[in-house]
C-alpha cells in the first residue's frame, strides 16, 4: 500500500471534477478523445492528465497558441485563418478536425479566443471563446460549433470557463441528454 500523502490537485476542483467525469464517461462509451487549444493553454488536456488512468481514454492534447502552429500542427489552412481570423468557427471547427484525425481519435474539441485583457475588438472583445466538436464518421447535423460571450472575467476567468466548457463538449451524448 502506498502511505505517501496524495499530494492536491494544481488545478480548481470543479474543472478536475468535469475531467473525472469526462474520462469515466468516454471509457464507458469506449471512445478515446484528444482536444486541440489556443486560448486555454493546454488547461483542458492538465484537467483530464489530472485524472489517474485518463490514458485509458485521452490520447492527445495540441497546444496551437500562434496560427502558425494551428496551420502546422493541425492542418488549418492559411486561407480559413486571412478569411475568418483564428477565433472564429471556421478555425475552431478545422482545429477540431486536425486534432481527430492527427491524433487518430473517436472525438476532438477545439477552444480559440481573446481571454484577455488585451486583444479584444468591437466584433469580437475581451471574453470572446469559440469551440467546435469533430466526431469520427459522424453525420453533418452532429456537428457542433458554436461562440460563446463569456465578458471580462478575467484572463484566469475566461480561460477557466472555455475549459468547463471544452470538457462538456467531450462528454459522450447519451451522458449529455441524462444530464439534469
Amino acid at each position: 500500500m502506498n502511505d505517501r500523502p496524495h499530494a492536491e490537485a494544481l488545478l480548481p476542483p470543479e474543472l478536475v471534477a468535469k475531467a473525472r467525469e469526462v474520462t469515466e464517461a468516454n471509457r464507458a462509451a469506449g471512445r478515446r478523445i484528444a482536444v486541440a487549444e489556443s486560448c486555454t493553454g493546454g488547461l483542458v488536456g492538465a484537467a483530464l492528465t489530472e485524472i489517474s488512468g485518463s490514458s485509458d481514454v485521452f490520447e492527445a492534447s495540441f497546444v496551437t497558441y500562434g496560427n502558425d502552429a494551428k496551420m502546422r500542427m493541425l492542418g488549418v489552412s492559411t486561407d480559413v485563418l486571412e478569411t475568418f481570423g483564428a477565433v472564429s468557427i471556421a478555425t475552431a471547427w478545422a482545429m477540431a478536425q486536425g486534432a481527430m484525425h492527427k491524433a487518430e481519435v473517436d472525438v476532438a474539441v477545439a477552444i480559440t479566443g481573446i481571454a484577455g485583457p488585451d486583444g479584444g475588438t468591437e466584433k469580437k472583445p475581451v471574453g470572446t471563446v469559440v469551440f467546435a466538436r469533430a466526431e469520427r464518421d459522424a453525420p453533418p447535423d452532429k456537428i457542433k460549433a458554436e461562440r460563446r460571450e463569456f465578458g471580462d472575467l478575467g484572463r484566469g476567468g475566461v480561460r477557466l470557463q472555455a475549459a468547463l466548457c471544452a470538457l462538456e463538449l467531450l462528454m459522450p451524448e447519451a451522458a449529455l441528454s441524462r444530464a439534469p
